[in-house]
């Protein structure tokens, strides 16, 4: 193996390391030794069971969508819970919309599916098997219209720029 690939699987061999250690409860000599034999040789495999490797472009977009998204799981905790427990008048009709996709990237999907369930009050319901129509379930479904802006403009339009 190259000195890079070494340099790669360091903090896999670390992490991996690190939990076997915990799980075990023991840091005598025989335990790290086994733990460290056992993290070498998974970090070692890990990188052929996954041979699509993602690629952040746009590092500075990342943060900000991170943000962003942050802002909005916050956000929608709050009117979650005024949904909730609120008085029985003031919840809307919940429903599923369909959502045109552009983003292609796997990675990207993988990380809008994350991004949507995260957010309280929504959840990723499917996409289509062309991953081009993205059906969601929106708790509170007042404005259909402002969904579709959400999702294209909040969350893929960056996502794009990151992965693809």
């Amino acid at each position: 193996m190259k000195r890079s690939t070494y340099r790669s699987l360091l903090p896999a061999v670390l992490v991996l390391l690190l939990v076997w250690l915990l799980l075990n409860e023991s840091l005598t000599p025989g335990s790290v030794l086994l733990g460290l034999l056992l993290a070498l040789v998974v970090a070692s495999i890990l990188p052929s069971a996954r041979p699509l490797q993602a690629r952040v472009r746009r590092p500075l977009v990342a943060l900000r969508l991170l943000l962003r998204v942050l802002h909005d799981v916050i956000r929608s905790n709050i009117v979650v819970t005024g949904i909730v427990l609120g008085p029985e008048h003031r919840r809307q009709r919940p429903g599923f919309i369909h959502i045109p996709l552009d983003l292609q990237d796997p990675h990207g999907l993988a990380v809008l599916s994350m991004i949507v369930t995260a957010t309280p009050g929504t959840v990723w319901a499917e996409i289509s098997p062309d991953c081009r129509m993205l059906t969601l379930h929106i708790l509170e479904l007042e404005d259909e219209a402002a969904w579709h802006h959400t999702i294209k403009h909040r969350y893929e339009r960056p996502l794009m720029e990151i992965f693809e």
